[in-house]
């Protein structure tokens, strides 16, 4: 069979047209996603930017393990501090800029001085921040057998990078910056699995052991010394509707942990007036809808194991009636 063979400008033509149509096509469609488009033309904060902040901090809330610059002599220069912490000073201003700008709806004057002065704040609280940390990673130190050292936590467990992110992440909200935030901890949910709402409240000494599939919601409230494992849900039970319908924001509609609290692997905790009193353990796999009294343990029944070996033909259990 020979080839059909066309000639580069009857090609040429057809792109044009085609391109020209499809352009109209989109054109058209963007006036009817209201949602999905956005015509204002304000600057967006950028999300190569916003990680850019999270490495520099990593960088100087665990120093000597994400870069050996300025190290000497076992210590870290002071004024390699001050060159890191300048630049972030810029660079948070620029993107806490752009989040106000994208949530009013306009650019002031007073925007650029309003986003200096929170990141000024924010990074006022960095110390607050490392000694936070601290308590992190050293109840991970003793809360895993496994972990060989303080470094390899630091280094390796995704739990510890989701609550260092969160940690930061959530210094901003209590500063009212919109969008930052939230960007940063769906960066560490991407890189960890963790999915932690920047505006949960978390106490000292927190642990997610292996992490994968974690998810603690906005309005969680979390003691002092909690550990909680893969598959952990701190989730809403409902969401409150108004009178149009639309979802009520901004009420607790997740659970309490008190202090001292364990919970276990896809163990799954909803509704915002459900409370894990102090000192108790929620076993894997626990539905828990309702409120826990101090120094409980809640765990499922215990299952019914049935073994079938080579040679042996399955016989279905047969069901018991309950007295």
């Amino acid at each position: 069979m020979t080839p059909r063979i066309f000639s580069r400008t009857a090609c040429r033509d057809d792109l044009e047209v085609f391109i020209s149509r499809l352009t109209i096509d989109m054109v058209e469609t963007y006036g009817k996603c209201r949602h999905m488009a956005d015509m204002r033309g304000l600057a967006l904060p950028e999300r190569s930017a916003v990680v850019s902040i999270i490495n520099s901090l990593a960088n100087i809330l665990y120093p000597g393990f994400y870069s050996r610059e300025g190290l000497e002599d076992g210590k870290i220069k002071p004024f390699y501090i001050s060159v890191v912490l300048d630049q972030l000073l810029h660079q948070l201003t620029e993107q806490i800029s752009c989040a106000l700008c994208h949530d009013s709806g306009r650019l002031t004057d007073e925007t650029e001085g309003i986003a200096f002065g929170k990141a000024k704040s924010f990074l006022k609280q960095l110390p607050k921040l490392a000694l936070l940390l601290e308590e992190d990673v050293k109840a991970a130190y003793d809360g895993d057998p496994a972990a060989k050292s303080y470094q390899e936590i630091v280094f390796c467990y995704p739990g510890v990078e989701a609550v260092t992110i969160y940690r930061m992440a959530h210094e901003l909200v209590l500063l009212d910056v919109p969008m930052v935030p939230r960007m940063m901890t769906e960066y560490a949910h991407t890189r960890t699995g963790v999915d932690i709402h920047p505006g949960a409240t978390i106490g000292r000494g927190f642990f997610i052991d292996h992490g994968t599939g974690v998810v603690i919601g906005e309005t969680c409230f979390i003691g002092n010394s909690v550990k909680l494992y893969q598959g952990v849900t701190l989730g809403a039970l409902s969401f409150p509707k108004d009178d149009h319908g639309q979802i009520v924001r901004g009420k607790k509609r997740h659970p309490t942990l008190e202090d001292n609290v364990v919970v276990y692997a896809n163990a799954t905790i909803l509704g915002g007036d459900t409370i894990i009193g102090k000192d108790s353990i929620v076993g894997s796999n626990v539905w828990l809808t309702q409120t826990v009294p101090p120094s409980t343990l809640v765990t499922l029944e215990k299952p019914s194991l049935r073994f079938k070996g080579p040679g042996d033909s399955f016989i279905p259990p047969v069901p018991t009636q309950k007295k």
